[in-house]
C-alpha cells in the first residue's frame, strides 16, 4: 500500500516575513555650522565696513580750512571740492557706503539659509564691483594727498599742508579709512569664495 506524500505549507510568521525595516539615519550636514559662522562674521564685517566707508566720506566731505590771517576779502581756503578727485572720493565712498548697507538684508538671508548659493553669489559679484570702486577712489585721493604732503619740486607743487593742517589730517584720516574698508572688502570676497567652495 501506497502512501501517496503530502506537503504541508507552513505560513511564514510576520515577523520573518514583513522584518523590520532598517532604521537609516540621515547624514548629518558637517557643513552646516560652518557656512552659518561664516555667514555670521560676514555680517560683522559689513557693519565695520559700513562704520569705515561713511567715515571716509564725512572726513573728506567735513574736509575745509581758512587760513586766519587774512581779510575777509582776501583769504586763502582749501576745501575737499576745490579738488575734482576729491569730490569722487566722496561720491565713490558714500555708494559703497550705501551699498553696503543694501547688502545686509542678503547677508541675513545667507545667516538664515547658509546653503543658499543664490545670495552669496550675488554678493560676490556686487562686493567686487564696489572693491574696485572703492580701490579706485582710495588710490586717487592718495595721490592728491601724497602731494599735499610733500608737493613736488619738479612741477614746482607746493606741499600745503604745512599751511592746512587740518585740512590734510581730515583727508589723510579719509584716504585711510578707505583703503580699511578695501581690505575688509577683500576678506568678505574670500569668505564669500570659501562659502560657495563648500557647497
Amino acid at each position: 500500500m501506497m502512501k501517496g506524500s503530502t506537503e504541508i505549507d507552513m505560513p511564514e510568521s510576520s515577523s520573518v516575513s514583513k522584518g523590520k525595516a532598517p532604521l537609516i539615519a540621515a547624514p548629518m550636514n558637517e557643513n552646516g555650522g560652518y557656512k552659518k559662522g561664516i555667514a555670521i562674521f560676514d555680517l560683522i564685517l559689513r557693519l565695520a565696513a559700513i562704520v569705515t566707508a561713511l567715515a571716509a566720506a564725512a572726513s573728506m566731505g567735513t574736509s575745509d580750512e581758512t587760513l586766519p590771517f587774512f581779510t575777509q576779502s582776501f583769504q586763502f581756503q582749501a576745501s575737499y571740492d576745490d579738488l575734482p578727485t576729491f569730490q569722487f572720493f566722496v561720491i565713490a565712498m558714500a555708494i559703497v557706503g550705501g551699498y553696503l548697507v543694501l547688502s545686509l538684508p542678503f547677508s541675513i538671508v545667507a545667516i538664515v539659509r547658509p546653503h543658499a548659493a543664490g545670495p552669496r553669489l550675488l554678493l560676490i559679484i556686487l562686493d567686487t564691483v564696489a572693491l574696485s570702486l572703492n580701490t579706485a577712489a582710495g588710490a586717487a585721493a592718495a595721490a592728491i594727498v601724497y602731494l599735499a604732503h610733500n608737493g613736488n619740486s619738479s612741477t614746482n607743487w607746493l606741499a600745503i599742508c604745512l599751511q592746512y593742517g587740518d585740512f590734510c589730517r581730515k583727508n589723510s584720516g579719509a584716504v585711510v579709512a578707505s583703503f580699511i574698508t578695501v581690505v575688509i572688502f577683500v576678506f568678505l570676497l574670500v569668505l564669500s569664495a570659501f562659502a560657495l567652495r563648500r557647497h
